[in-house]
């Protein structure tokens, strides 16, 4: 479905590992250049860095976070090859589930498209669960609704205090 439209997403960014001699904040820094150099995708705002503990497996680093709102005219599909490509481009390597990541990137919301398929789930059916994503998506967009959910910034409320620090 290719579209000249200008589209509205977030898309989740985390790290926990270093990648050629990044450190994961750097990555993630990084990452939000990659992203606005996409073809017809621009950066609008991005969130402050957070610190997070490792959600699934523990025995792992702690993970810096962060989410971008962009504008793009590529498709859901076309940007999150996109998506994975940075990811592969870091060093990304899937060894297990929740596994230790040099770069994760996780398009979260594609305007306020609903979508299951084999490749993609919109919006991102776990984000209403994740502090390490409310929190920064609440700092960006505080008038933002999750289908189903409600209010970002409610939901984020319920993960304040809870091991995730904003980072300066």
């Amino acid at each position: 479905m290719p579209t000249s439209q200008t589209n509205r997403a977030f898309v989740a960014l985390g790290s926990n590992l270093n990648g050629d001699s990044d450190s994961p904040a750097s990555q993630v820094i990084r990452a939000f250049q990659a992203i606005d150099n996409l073809p017809k995708t621009k950066l609008i705002k991005t969130s402050s860095l957070y610190q997070s503990a490792p959600v699934g497996y523990a025995s792992q680093p702690d993970f810096i976070n962060a989410v971008v709102e962009i504008s793009t005219q590529l498709t859901p599909e076309a940007l999150l090859d996109a998506l994975l490509n940075i990811e592969n481009e870091a060093g990304r390597e899937r060894t297990f589930s929740n596994a230790p990541r040099v770069l994760d990137l996780d398009l979260l919301l594609y305007d306020d498209l609903v979508l299951h398929t084999k490749k993609l789930t919109l919006p991102h059916p776990r984000m209403h669960e994740r502090g390490f994503v409310l929190l920064p998506l609440a700092e960006i967009a505080p008038d933002l609704t999750l289908p189903n959910h409600g209010n970002v910034v409610k939901l984020a409320l319920a993960h304040q205090n809870k091991g995730i620090k904003k980072l300066t």
